[in-house]
């Protein structure tokens, strides 16, 4: 860890245009550190912290409102699944959970009669029509994981012990709340095109107030949505729920530091508390790990934060390289091609289904290198080898998946 001009506190190494990013956000913010998994953002590095009075930041929580890692310890074990079984079951999993876009599972009972969609947090949206376009896309969308890293892992722990882990967001929901209110902070209208600049909202301000009973609903949307796609997969498996992790990584908190109340944001930085549990995955072929925070100096310099992944090292273009939509033709070759991704998964026994070489994982850092440059910002209670993933396709298109 280095104090970054001498009190930004930086975990890991990383490159110029990320601290860049980090010095800027700094510079508005009472507090501000970054992860050792952190890189390049929108406006604010992924995998970065900030705190603020009584204000909240639309691009700090980001247009994925609320993504985070949700895991579930079940009491089945590795041993009592052959492999044709677990292919089987990978086969079940990418045809019952709808990735991309919209729902298009063979489910049909995701929770679209939750209370959220009466909550009172909807008359925040300008307009009737608008309100209603958007909750009614919100209901489409309850339990579909999307795109990009997002996934439905089932992993083993060091005894053999089966997981069920997933990571994914508020879809639609939060892009377009995030998106409103970018407009509305910069003076334009809910769903105009607005400047890319920070937006900073005072809590006690019309407008603040909204947007966080905005973000507080998508939140509990993403978390309905990630339990329902767990639980659904547990029961694939036949097994039972005994404990459940489950963590935004995208998202603002009140909370007291220091005897200061503040905001803090999280920006791909799992909130890690002592004694707080959190879920970290790894890419798709990498262990994942379940942590617990820890009261040390470090933690108190991240403000009880962590890691939420492993972090990128290559953008999905310089990884995958750039392909026409329409057509699906290579226009420019990335770094890594089907054959390097493919052996890396089948070195590791992991089956795979769908995942593109966007999310190879060559793109990533090793997470065990990761948690190592964190320092003591949490403890690892168990490692978990993936044993399926379950991504969706290398050409399915989502505007939602960052």
């Amino acid at each position: 860890m280095i104090l970054l001009d001498g009190t930004i506190p930086v975990f890991g190494t990383h490159d110029e245009n990320t601290l860049v990013q980090l010095r800027d956000v700094a510079g508005r913010a009472t507090h501000a550190a970054l992860m050792a998994d952190g890189h390049l953002g929108y406006i604010m590095p992924v995998g970065g912290v900030a705190a603020y009075r009584n204000a909240a930041s639309v691009n700090g929580v980001g247009f994925d409102i609320a993504c985070g890692n949700a895991a579930i310890r079940t009491d089945a074990r590795l041993e009592d699944f052959s492999r044709p079984q677990l292919e089987t079951l990978a086969d079940d999993i990418q045809r019952t959970i709808s990735f991309g876009l919209g729902r298009t599972n063979a489910a049909d009972d995701a929770p679209v009669d939750h209370p959220l969609f009466d909550d009172h947090a909807w008359s925040a949206v300008p307009g009737s029509v608008d309100r209603e376009h958007l909750r009614k896309k919100a209901r489409t969308q309850l339990g579909t994981v999307g795109s990009g890293n997002h996934y439905v892992d089932v992993l083993a722990d060091e005894a053999g012990g089966i997981w069920v882990g997933v990571h994914f967001g508020s879809r639609g929901l939060g892009h377009t709340i995030a998106s409103g209110f970018l407009a509305l902070g910069q003076g334009f209208k809910w769903g105009e095109r607005a400047p890319e600049t920070e937006v900073l909202l005072p809590l006690d301000a019309p407008l603040g107030t909204d947007y966080w009973a905005l973000m507080s609903l998508a939140g509990h949307y993403a978390y309905a949505g990630r339990e329902w796609v767990t639980r659904k997969v547990v029961s694939m498996l036949g097994a039972h729920e005994v404990e459940l992790v489950h963590n935004h990584h995208n998202y603002a908190w009140r909370e007291t530091h220091a005897g200061e109340d503040l905001i803090v944001v999280r920006k791909g930085a799992t909130p890690a508390w002592p004694g707080q549990r959190g879920f970290v995955g790894g890419s798709m072929g990498d262990d994942a790990v379940i942590v617990e925070g820890v009261a040390s100096p470090q933690s108190a310099l991240t403000l009880a934060s962590t890691v939420h992944g492993a972090g990128r090292v290559m953008s999905r273009t310089e990884a995958a390289g750039k392909r026409d939509r329409k057509t699906g033709e290579i226009k420019r070759a990335g770094r890594i091609s089907p054959e390097m991704m493919g052996e890396w998964i089948r070195e590791r026994d992991v089956i795979l289904r769908g995942g593109g070489l966007d999310e190879a994982p060559q793109a990533y850092r090793r997470l065990p290198d990761v948690l190592a440059e964190q320092g003591d910002t949490v403890r690892v209670l168990h490692t978990l080898r993936p044993v399926i993933v379950v991504m969706a396709g290398p050409n399915e298109f989502d505007p939602y998946k960052d």
